[in-house]
């Protein structure tokens, strides 16, 4: 077997199962040694496509499609509503609060306690109409182009307004989170992430455990642009090694904190 046919075996090994490979099973599957295995994962993990780790590789999964918000909001109620609380204790009594678009920040939103007194800031226009409600809450809208996906303003008009602004915490969301950095769909929602972490003192990265280990288009931050990454309890031990050791400030959900 030439080598690349042994890279697109390999390839699809991980696929077929759980995304992990083991050095052992695949050197006696294909008929090689292990050292050839070994050699062949570094170069796949070159490629962008596994992640070596102790006695194999874990795939690295990208994200060819993106969900409506109704879709997304009717998957992982438990862990975003945990999550969303969790951020919330977060928030400050007073200030200047910048919330991103996605299903996971709608939730916080929904979580949002009525005796802060905050301005609220956001592009997440389900979340600005629920905010609205709230006396204690001023709540801006961020103008420009409505994306019908994730129902959030991006673009020219977004990214200018939040220019010059200086907000005491950002609460952003992502599509995919690796050692590598953290990404998103397309350049106008990661121009409008970026501009969010320019303006915030603290920034908190809030994403659900299956955001680990997924790259989407475009990257528009590193691990150690936020003060606090959030998740549920479904991440795993060679992820959580992996966020914090390339700088990562992990935050993890109970899970078996009671959901009310």
């Amino acid at each position: 077997m030439y080598p690349a046919e042994r890279k697109l075996a390999i390839l699809a090994e991980a696929s077929a199962g759980d995304g992990r490979v083991s050095v052992a099973l695949l050197s006696t599957r294909l008929g090689v040694t292990p050292a050839t295995i070994r050699r062949d994962l570094g170069d796949l993990e070159r490629e962008g496509m596994l992640r070596r780790q102790h006695g194999g590789a874990r795939l690295i999964r990208t994200l060819p499609f993106e969900l409506s918000l109704p879709d997304r909001r009717s998957t992982e109620r438990v862990e975003r509503a945990r999550i969303a609380r969790a951020v919330v204790e977060m928030l400050p009594q007073d200030g200047v609060v910048l919330l991103d678009s996605g299903a996971l920040i709608l939730s916080i939103a929904e979580a949002f306690p009525a005796n802060r007194h905050l301005m609220v800031v956001t592009n997440n226009l389900p979340a600005a109409r629920l905010l609205a409600g709230h006396k204690s809450l001023a709540t801006l809208v961020l103008p420009g182009r409505v994306r019908h996906l994730t129902q959030a303003s991006v673009d020219e008009w977004t990214r200018s307004r939040l220019s010059g602004l200086n907000v005491d915490l950002a609460v952003i969301g992502a599509n995919g989170v690796t050692a590598g950095g953290v990404t998103t769909t397309i350049p106008a929602e990661a121009a409008v992430k970026r501009a969010m972490i320019v303006a915030a003192q603290r920034r908190v990265l809030a994403v659900t455990a299956l955001k680990f280990g997924v790259r989407s288009f475009c990257e528009f931050a590193a691990l150690d642009d936020f003060d606090e990454i959030v998740t549920d309890a479904r991440i795993d031990e060679v992820q959580r090694r992996e966020i914090t050791d390339a700088g990562g400030a992990l935050t993890v959900v109970d899970a078996q904190q009671p959901d009310v």
